[in-house]
């Protein structure tokens, strides 16, 4: 027979830790999302904005669609792809040191 207990006080930070990783994570990830957003006026990259206390990074300009699906010359591959990854990489970085 094996036996297993969990310290309640140390389930209970983990669980804090896990609650608050979306939105640290997202912060992150804005400056990942700006930098690969085209830059001619800077009207993207200034209007590409992480909404504090959430899990969203808004690009609120009327092309962002267009941008992000290559339109682009400096973003052929668009924008969206390469934060996806940084955030994939960042929850494991993340989850691991849990």
């Amino acid at each position: 027979m094996a036996k297993f207990k969990m310290d309640k006080k140390d389930f209970d930070n983990l669980v804090k830790d896990l609650e608050i990783l979306p939105e640290e994570v997202m912060e992150n990830a804005e400056p990942v999302m700006k930098k690969a957003t085209p830059k001619r006026s800077g009207n993207a990259r200034s209007k590409t904005n992480y909404k504090n206390g959430t899990t969203t990074i808004l690009a609120d300009y009327d092309y962002a669609g267009r941008l992000d699906e290559g339109w682009s010359k400096q973003a052929p591959n668009g924008f969206t792809d390469q934060t996806i990854d940084f955030i994939d990489r960042e929850i494991s970085r993340q989850v691991g040191r849990l």
